[in-house]
């Protein structure tokens, strides 16, 4: 698949403010989104905002989600035929290079450039259809991860003012990349928000759950709505 074509990477920097997103949650149709808005908006009003500040690992919390290993994973088996035959593509360069390397000297000058001019177009190709897999893999997982956030964020907002706390910071990113230094346990709420997602979801735990994280290169989806909208940057593919 894509693990060698795209990574699912979040957010540099998630701040989410739960006064902020609460305010603005009923006004902003990207939360959730849904054909009836009116019909299908969850209600995230906070009744009060307290002072602690707490951690979520974002990345982490839509990947293990139930509906993100089953979305993620039916992507994975969906891709593996592009991965085939870019294995394939890659396999006749690879030929092609050795056979260069191997005969090049043995062969006269238009035969040689012959030869040469293969493998350069060759390479070309492979080099397109690569930049072209990695697209789109990152465009498809990008969507099912906005799509799982947009849902998620609501039950981020009401655990956030039921249990009292004023902030929430993503730490997908390990400092300095991502805001925060060091933060305890004690105030990670990732396992909390998607034990609550999956009840809320009514999607069934998979068979055999993903034990890895798509690898690669994407972007970020962007912040479904209120407080400090993410960094949206795209690291250089490995």
């Amino acid at each position: 698949m894509t693990r060698k074509l795209a990574r699912f990477l979040l957010a540099t920097v998630f701040v989410l403010s739960v006064a902020a997103l609460a305010q603005t949650a009923s006004a902003d149709p990207a939360l959730p989104a849904a054909p009836s808005a009116a019909a299908t908006t969850p209600d995230t009003t906070v009744a009060g905002t307290g002072g602690k500040i707490g951690t979520i690992n974002i990345e982490q919390a839509i990947f293990a989600s139930n509906e993100g290993q089953r979305d993620f994973e039916a992507l994975s088996k969906k891709l593996e035929p592009k991965q085939t035959e870019l294995k394939g593509l890659n396999d006749e360069v690879e030929s092609l290079k050795k056979q260069l390397s191997n005969q090049g000297d043995k062969l006269n000058e238009d035969s040689r450039g012959a030869l040469v001019k293969q493998v350069e177009e060759k390479q070309k190709r492979l080099e397109r259809s690569v930049q072209d897999a990695r697209d789109d893999a990152q465009s498809q997982q990008n969507e099912i991860a906005q799509r799982i956030l947009q849902k998620m964020a609501p039950i981020i907002v009401k655990y956030a003012g039921d249990k009292g706390f004023g902030l929430i910071m993503d730490t997908s990113n390990p400092w300095p990349q991502g805001p925060v230094l060091w933060a305890g346990p004690s105030v990670d709420i990732t396992k909390a928000i998607v034990d609550a997602y999956n009840a809320q979801s009514g999607v069934a735990a998979p068979a055999k759950p993903l034990t890895s994280r798509p690898a690669g290169s994407a972007s970020k989806p962007a912040a479904p709505a209120g407080g400090t909208k993410p960094a949206t940057t795209t690291p250089p593919p490995k």
